[in-house]
């Protein structure tokens, strides 16, 4: 089991988006400049986000995104599951039909790892995670000196 590059991008711009939640809505700009996450990659994650309900969007100047419940509503196991982001040990994608149509030797163990993750996730919310954020200062790009 592995988390894809979707899932982690889908939670570490969604904490973004919690962090500064108190200066009204976020640009997709500012979350793809602080994470290091292209743009155009943010847009079909918030797509996603936005199909699931957990962001609303406001167009026009000083537009962007904004949490569509707060923080202490939002799992990390639904930010991961609007972006399809799959939590399953089992090499069936838990249907069972692992060895020849029937449960492998080891079904089950796998089927409860990844029950005990996805509880784990749901366990834990944004509001939980900006709590244990560290909090870095903004970057600041110096310019070189001119000749």
């Amino acid at each position: 089991m592995r988390l894809t590059t979707k899932g982690r991008y889908a939670v570490t711009a969604m904490l973004d988006l919690a962090l500064h939640e108190g200066e009204g809505p976020v640009p997709l700009a500012s979350i793809s400049r602080r994470q290091g996450i292209s743009l155009s990659y943010l847009e079909q994650l918030f797509t996603r986000l936005r199909q699931h309900g957990l962001v609303r969007s406001a167009r026009g100047p000083g537009g962007g995104y904004s949490l569509a419940r707060p923080a202490e509503r939002i799992s990390v196991a639904e930010v991961m599951a609007a972006v399809d982001e799959r939590v399953d040990a089992t090499r069936c994608g838990g249907r069972g039909d692992c060895d020849g149509g029937l449960p492998c030797l080891t079904h089950e163990l796998w089927w409860e790892l990844s029950e005990e993750i996805r509880r784990f996730l749901d366990g834990i919310s944004l509001a939980d995670l900006t709590r244990e954020a560290p909090r870095r200062p903004a970057r600041v790009v110096v310019a070189p000196p001119r000749a």
